[in-house]
């Protein structure tokens, strides 16, 4: 049997959290034999549907479904802030389950989300602040740390919220190079899995601005795990309060790193943008 034969279509839906976009397809009943191949191809905007990630929905034995994440690249990653929002749209619209609050497992650890009516509350969970932990190579937390490279210093808070992130505060975004420093600092050897980038510009106590390079990726609208990350690391450093608006070029997130229980919680929309069958 010819390789052409051997492939089949599948349906999959296209959806996005505040531009940040995604595929999802179902794995409930049928298998993705190689998603990393299946990521590259799909993802690509002339050859493909087109997205930032690929989403897999899948059983689990002990949460209600598991989401995996694959980037556009082909790479796996922990976690998907947008990406979670998205699931649990897709798990309500078709109706898999009645449940307003889910718990969704992720290589990063269970992830519970509740819907709340046009929105989704995702409990991210606790921020990780060891550089090893992270992983960073480098000792103890990083606030606020220099990163001198070869073109540019940096001055760098970095964390993990599921995934590692590294975040650099500027007074200006519009002209800011993110397409050079961007990758620059996802693979600078510090960090050993790579990192996404995020470049902030305070506005006030409670409101970020933020552009974000996403590991694997590049520059994406949005990504909820650096708006979460980028909301953290604003309080480590002083510059705003607990819970604050994160503006992004696809849209705004709410951000509220809760003291009582070291929890993050991020809320925001996600959307069904089209369906349709493609061959794999």
């Amino acid at each position: 049997m010819s390789a052409q034969a051997k492939t089949k279509n599948r349906p999959f839906v296209k959806m996005q959290g505040i531009g940040n976009d995604m595929i999802v397809l179902d794995c409930l009943k049928q298998t993705i034999a190689n998603p990393a191949h299946t990521a590259r191809k799909l993802c690509n905007r002339h050859f493909g549907i087109g997205a930032d990630q690929l989403l897999l929905l899948q059983k689990s034995r002990k949460c209600d479904f598991t989401m995996r994440t694959f980037n556009a690249d082909g790479g796996e990653a922990e976690m998907c802030g947008n990406g979670v929002r998205c699931i649990a749209r897709y798990v309500k619209e078709h109706g898999l389950s009645s449940k307003k609050e889910l718990v969704i497992e992720t290589l990063a650890g269970p992830i519970k989300v509740k819907h709340m009516g046009k929105l989704i509350e995702v409990d991210m969970g606790e921020p990780v602040m060891k550089g090893k932990d992270i992983p960073v190579n480098l000792s103890g937390r990083i606030i606020n740390r220099p990163l001198k490279t070869e073109t540019k210093e940096f001055r760098i808070t970095c964390l993990s919220m599921g995934n590692p992130h590294c975040i650099t505060f500027h007074d200006n975004l519009d002209n800011l190079p993110v397409d050079r420093y961007g990758p620059l600092l996802e693979t600078y050897h510090i960090f050993p899995k790579r990192t996404n980038v995020s470049f902030v510009n305070v506005t006030s106590r409670n409101e970020l601005h933020m552009r974000v390079w996403e590991r694997g990726t590049g520059e994406t609208m949005a990504c909820g795990t650096a708006a979460c990350a980028s909301a953290v690391a604003s309080v480590l450093n002083g510059f705003t309060d607990r819970t604050v608006t994160v503006a992004l070029p696809g849209g705004k997130l709410e951000i509220e790193w809760n003291q009582k229980d070291n929890h993050v919680y991020m809320r925001g929309p996600a959307e069904e943008v089209f369906r349709g069958e493609i061959e794999i």
